[in-house]
């Protein structure tokens, strides 16, 4: 890795998320529950292959197939292996964003959680589970109560804090919701001598659009993929 953002799975999982990673060999990786991120390389050997294989068997419950592995440092997966997705997306930093703390905007905690994923079924950001919100801060705004949109953090590798699970609840979009959160993100981020920076897959045009007009810039392009061991009862 010549740069944290290469792979900010691993960075996250030898930095500031070493307290969450589980590990088998080389192998790091996030507890399902909070996110389904796993870091691979690039030189993987059939060991590196065969940790990763038991890493997410160990999250079958023995009637259902093993959990699926997210990577967004990708390598050919060995014969046996099925791709369940596969998509192209794009890495952009923040630098030039401009950081901004909202009045509105609230901390969401525990208490939270049901409301946060009950909005992340409604608008699909990404991966979210019932603990990603132990991987940083998230913000959110309610109206009459109910939680109508939110930002927050995931992978944490050093010296950079992504920005992620930004959505708005489709009856509330275009009121800038989301670009004011994004913003007091960032200023939580920068607050602690980070940068921001994020991933927005190919096709949500729209979500890159708002991110190009706060200042993000590409840094990259990315793959994602989910993939599945072989089940080892056959």
């Amino acid at each position: 890795m010549t740069h944290p953002l290469d792979d900010p799975v691993r960075g996250s999982l030898i930095g500031d998320h070493a307290h969450l990673a589980q590990r088998r060999g080389n192998i790091l990786r996030y507890p399902p529950q909070i996110s389904p991120f796993i870091s691979i390389h690039e030189d993987m050997t059939s060991q590196d292959w065969a940790d990763v294989a038991a890493l997410v068997q160990d999250d079958s419950d023995g009637a259902s197939p093993a959990a699926a592995v997210f990577a967004c440092v990708l390598a050919p997966a060995p014969e046996g292996w099925s791709e369940v997705w596969r998509g192209e997306g794009y890495q952009l930093v923040g630098e030039d964003v401009t950081p901004q703390p909202d009045e509105e905007a609230v901390r969401l905690g525990p208490a939270d959680i049901a409301d946060m994923l009950a909005l992340v079924a409604r608008t699909e950001p990404g991966p979210f589970a019932p603990h990603t919100i132990e991987l940083g801060t998230y913000l959110g705004i309610r109206r009459g109560g109910a939680l109508v949109a939110m930002a927050g953090e995931r992978f944490s590798p050093p010296g950079w804090v992504e920005v992620s699970a930004v959505c708005t609840d489709p009856a509330y979009r275009g009121q800038g919701l989301a670009g004011r959160l994004i913003r007091a993100v960032a200023a939580d981020i920068r607050s602690r001598d980070a940068i921001p920076f994020l991933h927005v897959t190919q096709v949500n045009t729209g979500a890159r659009r708002l991110y190009d007009a706060l200042g993000f810039r590409q840094r990259r392009v990315v793959e994602f993929a989910a993939i599945l061991p072989p089940d080892p009862k056959e």
